[in-house]
């Protein structure tokens, strides 16, 4: 087993809740935001569809300036579907290049670099970790604060929601089979 195959497997499972996120997303609702300082719904939602995507062009890289990227310029989508196919796109772009990376390539170091200055040099696979990952993992987070303040149900994610509960409702579905 590749060190990578364990990220490609988390992707796999994560995106699925991704997904189930996602889909709650009220298209009459993306220039919606919770405050002045925050991202619109529309634009948290489709980072959140793009982040393993973009991440994963990075991995292809043996450096980055930090101060030739423009972070935190997230477009404003205009549907949904834009929001969902993006996930879709981005998601096997990650997949992708994750497949493409053998043990050696993968602990290979990537460095971020700000003008000639080194701000971080780590290997790529913990690049996964904390840019691909982590970070995917915070803004999902964000976006259930967003759906929350909208009073939309939320969709498990790691086990029961106040609004779903799968465990309870297959507890129901064997007491009712069992009277």
């Amino acid at each position: 087993m590749r060190a990578v195959d364990a990220f490609i497997a988390e992707i796999e499972q994560e995106a699925e809740a991704t997904q189930r996120l996602l889909e709650r997303v009220p298209e009459d609702q993306l220039t919606w935001k919770p405050h002045e300082k925050s991202m619109t719904l529309g634009q948290l939602a489709l980072h959140v569809a793009s982040a393993t995507g973009d991440v994963a062009d990075m991995l292809e890289l043996d450096e980055l300036d930090g101060g030739s990227v423009e972070f935190g310029n997230n477009p404003q989508p205009e549907s949904k579907q834009q929001i969902l196919s993006a996930l879709d796109e981005r998601l096997a772009n990650a997949r992708a290049k994750l497949d493409a990376l053998d043990d050696a390539s993968a602990m290979k170091m990537w460095t971020l670099k700000v003008g000639n200055e080194v701000a971080f040099s780590i290997p790529r696979i913990a690049l996964a970790r904390t840019l691909m990952l982590n970070h995917w993992y915070h803004h999902r987070g964000q976006l259930t604060v967003y759906l929350r303040l909208l009073d939309v149900p939320l969709p498990v994610t790691y086990g029961a929601t106040a609004d779903e509960n799968p465990f309870l409702d297959m507890m129901e579905a064997q007491a009712s089979a069992a009277s």
